[in-house]
């Protein structure tokens, strides 16, 4: 087991709720804002949405990660590579340019490693802010929060949507990651594993909001 995976375990053994949660208003996500959303002054305006929605922030800091932190947050399996290099090489055929010309290869998972080191690169550029938030389906609600993860997709009234223009093309072309703004657990599992990853047990801190009575 690698010094990563430890970490994870432990914190998961000394986290409540590990389990998923039987009611909805206990769920718990991770929110990444990446130095896109620091940088450009976003941070309290994410903050904000997060909050007005009804979510609780139960656990937030600033880090300027290290090479290790974002290595192990980030999948590097070959069919994760393959996905993302595949979505790739799609971009590139929808806009018709040659992926061999502008990546020098046609293989999925070369292609996929190559971006993938983009965004790695990126998140290293910066601090970033992470927050544990919880609250009823909490998961689905931050990803509809932040909207579609291509900012030129996503909706308007979304954080991406309102904040953000970039698109795969675009950043294909300029051989570097996608700027949206943040990061989102989207599923339980994950958002469990990046909890356990990003926070110490005694670093998320459960209380009452004063509205809480009145929304539940």
């Amino acid at each position: 087991m690698g010094l990563h995976s430890a970490k994870i375990m432990l914190n998961l053994a000394g986290m409540e709720n590990t389990k998923h949660p039987h009611h909805p208003k206990e769920e718990r996500t991770l929110l990444l804002v990446k130095p896109d959303g620091v940088k450009r002054g976003l941070t309290g305006e994410i903050i904000r949405r997060i909050e007005m929605r009804g979510f609780k922030v139960i656990g937030m800091a600033m880090v300027w990660a290290t090479r290790d932190q974002i290595e192990g947050h980030y999948d590097n399996s070959a069919a994760f590579l393959k996905t993302i290099g595949g979505k790739t090489k799609a971009t590139y055929e929808r806009y018709g340019l040659d992926v061999v010309s502008e990546m020098g290869t046609d293989d999925d998972e070369e292609i996929g490693r190559m971006v993938r080191a983009w965004l790695v690169d990126f998140m290293l550029s910066g601090p970033i802010v992470k927050i544990a938030i919880k609250g009823v389906h909490v998961i689905e609600g931050i990803r509809k929060l932040c909207g579609n993860t291509m900012p030129s997709q996503a909706e308007m009234g979304t954080i991406r949507g309102d904040f953000s223009t970039d698109s795969a093309a675009c950043a294909n072309r300029d051989r570097r990651t996608v700027r949206n703004l943040v990061h989102a657990s989207g599923t339980h599992e994950e958002a469990q594993k990046e909890l356990a990853y990003w926070f110490e047990p005694d670093e998320l801190h459960d209380y009452k909001r004063a509205e809480e009575d009145i929304m539940y």
